[in-house]
């Protein structure tokens, strides 16, 4: 059994990047750098692409990678990758977003372990340009004392001291708790933030939060957001 697999979800319809999982320039497919990204990290027994796209399947094939054809009709990464999750015989699986190509592993090993203590877990980083925290699309959140969210933001929440923390996009769940998660029906307050991990806070269960050091640059949403990951690859020379 492949105790902790990562499934990274990538659909071919993004509406301001479509197709940016093949986006190549870099000389690898943009779902590659995922994948082995993933794929680094020692704690992860199995990588999988979870597309809903023939040609997506072929250009992770083509790499080595392994690929599973999903329902189109999913209405978020969670929901896709749970359809692949009912057929792996897996304690942990983890959703790795298919555009953060410049995840370290040492950050996969992060979540690897706080998945470990509960059914749902994520991660979190302290700010480094405190600028970001006004940014929507930088998500916030704040945690209780032993750790685990209060609530997640695209507005600045109040946080007490230090720094706010921003929110970083990857999940680890329980097995069992994610075919359960991903039953659960939306909620309002998720629907309003437009971030589907409130459904679980709504719905009354926790999400445990460890914290990381990492300057994250965010996802790839746009075109700009895909010449500036180049760049930063020609500056480290990868």
């Amino acid at each position: 059994m492949a105790k902790v697999v990562a499934v990274i979800p990538a659909r071919y319809a993004a509406t301001r990047l479509p197709g940016k999982p093949l986006l190549k320039e870099s000389g690898k497919y943009l779902v590659q750098h995922v994948y082995e990204a993933a794929a680094s990290c020692r704690k992860i027994d199995r990588v999988v692409v979870a597309t809903d796209d023939e040609r997506i399947a072929q250009a992770v094939r083509s790499f080595g990678g392994e690929a599973r054809l999903t329902s189109p009709a999913h209405p978020n990464g969670t929901s896709r990758i749970a359809e692949v999750a009912e057929q792996l015989d897996a304690e942990v699986v983890l959703n790795v977003q298919g555009d953060e190509p410049e995840l370290p592993a040492h950050i996969l090993e992060s979540l690897v372990e706080a998945a470990r203590e509960a059914p749902m877990a994520t991660l979190a980083t302290p700010f480094t340009d405190l600028r970001e925290a006004d940014l929507p699309q930088r998500v916030k959140v704040v945690l209780d004392r032993t750790g685990h969210a209060l609530y997640f933001s695209r507005s600045r929440i109040p946080h007490g001291d230090g720094s706010p923390l921003l929110h970083l996009g990857l999940y680890g769940f329980q097995r069992r708790f994610l075919l359960e998660f991903a039953k659960l029906p939306p909620a309002p307050l998720e629907s309003a933030e437009r971030l589907e991990q409130l459904r679980a806070l709504e719905h009354g269960f926790r999400i445990k939060v460890g914290i990381v050091a990492w300057r994250s640059f965010g996802g790839i949403d746009t075109p700009q957001d895909y010449r500036e990951f180049l760049k930063r690859l020609r500056e480290r020379g990868t």
